[in-house]
């Protein structure tokens, strides 16, 4: 598995030769000992998967409060999507600031986002479907949210969404403050 760092500190993209034959092809999708040996330990607590019917659609930007803030590995599964995470952790160098890498089906690539990150993609095809491998479990009464537009983080995304749900488009402005 190849790991490539990126601004963030503690996001990465991982990437995973394909071996392929008549019958088709196989990959690796995650190596906790290739994370353990680049510094990033990521043990996996949960899985979850997104379902999207519609090309243009926006979830996010979510991200979990202390004390469980919630590391994940996404990956495309079908589809394609523009992938989101911006750094609103109080101690990082990089807070406030975002990066972006597309997902899918056909590169393959997945994302490593660390905990105290808010998250959100856009989907740039029908019928986009996202594997989540998460490194804290759920916790519905730390679930936050931030806009997804907000002119604090300028994200440069490639459209419009086309669907989003109530509460994504109602989320607040960061202004600063820790997750």
């Amino acid at each position: 598995m190849q790991i490539r760092p990126l601004s963030i500190p503690g996001m990465a993209v991982l990437d995973s030769e394909r071996r392929g034959d008549a019958r088709g092809w196989f990959q690796r999708a995650y190596c906790g000992a290739s994370l353990e040996e680049a510094g990033l330990p990521f043990p996996i607590l949960q899985a979850n998967l997104s379902f999207n019917a519609e090309a243009f659609t926006l979830r996010g930007l979510h991200y979990q409060a202390s004390p469980l803030t919630d590391p994940k590995i996404v990956r495309a599964v079908r589809g394609r999507c523009f992938d989101v995470a911006v750094d609103i952790r109080p101690d990082s160098p990089m807070r406030g600031r975002w990066e972006a890498v597309e997902l899918s089906a056909e590169n393959g690539l997945a994302v490593l986002i660390p905990g105290g990150c808010a998250h959100g993609f856009l989907t740039l095809e029908p019928d986009t479907e996202l594997l989540y491998l998460m490194g804290e479990e759920y916790r519905a009464d730390l679930a936050r949210g931030l806009r997804w537009d907000d002119p604090a983080f300028a994200i440069s995304w490639p459209d419009r969404p086309a669907v989003i749900n109530e509460r994504d488009a109602a989320y607040p402005d960061w202004t600063g403050w820790a997750p």
